[in-house]
C-alpha cells in the first residue's frame, strides 16, 4: 500500500515529505501498532498531521485505507 502511495506522490513530483495530512481508516484498531511501525518506515522524521479512524468495513474487504494530502 505505501509503495502505491509513493508512486502516486512521485507521479505528482512529490514524496512523503510533501504530505501535510494523512487520514488512516482501519477495520481493526488492534492493528494500529503494526500500521504505525510501517508508517514510520516511510515517513521517517517527517510527521504530517494524522487521524486514525476505526471503521466497520472498507471497500473490497480491505483492512486499511489511507488518504493523503500533499503540497507540491
Amino acid at each position: 500500500m505505501f509503495d502505491n502511495l509513493r508512486a502516486v506522490l512521485r507521479a505528482a513530483g512529490a514524496d512523503f515529505r510533501n504530505v501535510t495530512r494523512a487520514t488512516v481508516y482501519l477495520t481493526d484498531l488492534g492493528n494500529f501498532q503494526t500500521l504505525n511501525s510501517i508508517y514510520a518506515q516511510y515517513f521517517g522524521d517527517h510527521k504530517p498531521a494524522r487521524s486514525t479512524i476505526g471503521v466497520a468495513q472498507l471497500p473490497r474487504g480491505a483492512a486499511v485505507e489511507i488518504d493523503l494530502i500533499a503540497v507540491v
